[in-house]
């Protein structure tokens, strides 16, 4: 499968979108980004797997103001499958209240449904270690 300079823009909004949507509050709009069974895996943060759009809502309302202030995605890379889906990759900093960073890598499957390209699974894991994987 190869991607269209259209869905490789379509995807790489989606996958920028999230940090927009988290930092102004609008958890409502993950609907617009991930799959409503999407699983979202947080274990390497201590949150385990959350099942679908809802509990990724509720995990961010339980959080308050533990939530970063503010998410940025970056390095975005895509990879097609041969499934018809696509792999993708990106690097995260999450900046908190108190001025501290945190480092991530989103590490995603991406589907096209009927409402466009959605996210239906999303491991992050916080980098830790310098020159490790």
């Amino acid at each position: 499968m190869s991607l269209s300079h259209e869905d490789r823009v379509a995807i790489t909004d989606l996958i920028n979108r999230h940090g927009h949507l988290s930092d102004s509050g609008d958890l409502d709009g993950f609907a617009e980004l991930f799959t409503a069974d999407v699983a979202y895996d947080v274990t390497d943060l201590g949150g385990g797997v959350l099942s679908g759009v809802a509990a990724m809502r509720e995990a961010a309302l339980a959080l308050g103001d533990r939530n970063p202030v503010a998410h940025h995605v970056t390095n975005i890379v895509l990879s097609p499958a041969a499934d018809g889906v696509v792999h993708a990759v990106s690097k995260a900093l999450g900046v908190r209240a108190d001025g501290t960073v945190g480092s991530l890598t989103y590490t995603d499957t991406v589907v096209r449904g009927a409402d466009g390209w959605r996210i239906s699974h999303r491991i992050v894991r916080a980098r830790k270690v310098p020159l490790r994987g």
